[in-house]
């Protein structure tokens, strides 16, 4: 039995874990990447979609990224996604083509990444806090019940605890890991 609220207790957690780790790909760390896109949708054909379901994007230096969009009518609802989006670019427009120039990474604009990037990783520690909670009132819940020991009761949640440990340190992981990564530019 609490092997099946410990599974679904490490999903639950790498799936926050998941989550912030996509987020952080989204923050530029000097090299022009794909990635930095993901975050942005476009509200296309009455639905919010991801710009490389609407055009091939390439990096064809590390301080550009080109998209050639596929359809000329959306070319304008991407464009002002771009500018609408915290990336602080600004596209330039040539036929179904969209230029982004990655300017240099000023010392404000690190900062505001390594805020950006900090509040990502806590939100990410409180979801990971919450999928506890609910973990430790399950297993309290069941004791109350009667349908487990005070002694397994108290095991199951030190085990919760430990996997708890296990996928915070992982965001702590990766917040290292990116602060580095934008101190080192």
């Amino acid at each position: 039995m609490f092997d099946e609220i410990k599974i679904d207790i490490e999903k639950r957690m790498l799936s926050s874990v998941q989550s912030a780790k996509s987020e952080l790909s989204g923050i530029r760390a000097g090299r022009a990447s794909p990635s930095m896109l993901d975050s942005i949708k476009v509200n296309a054909y009455g639905q919010k979609m991801n710009i490389n379901q609407l055009g091939n994007i390439t990096t064809p230096d590390p301080r550009t990224i080109n998209i050639d969009i596929w359809d000329q009518s959306n070319v304008s609802l991407v464009d002002k996604a771009l500018r609408e989006s915290d990336l602080g670019i600004n596209p330039s427009v040539e036929g179904n083509l969209i230029r982004l120039p990655l300017p240099q990474l000023t010392e404000e604009r690190r900062n505001e990444f390594l805020k950006m990037v900090r509040k990502i990783c806590e939100n990410a520690k409180i979801a990971i806090r919450n999928v506890r909670r609910d973990g430790i009132e399950r297993i309290k819940g069941d004791e109350k019940e009667k349908k487990i020991g005070q002694d397994d009761s108290k095991k199951f949640q030190e085990n919760i605890e430990t996997i708890t440990l296990k996928h915070t340190n992982l965001v702590d992981d990766l917040l290292k890991s990116k602060e580095d990564e934008l101190k080192n530019i």
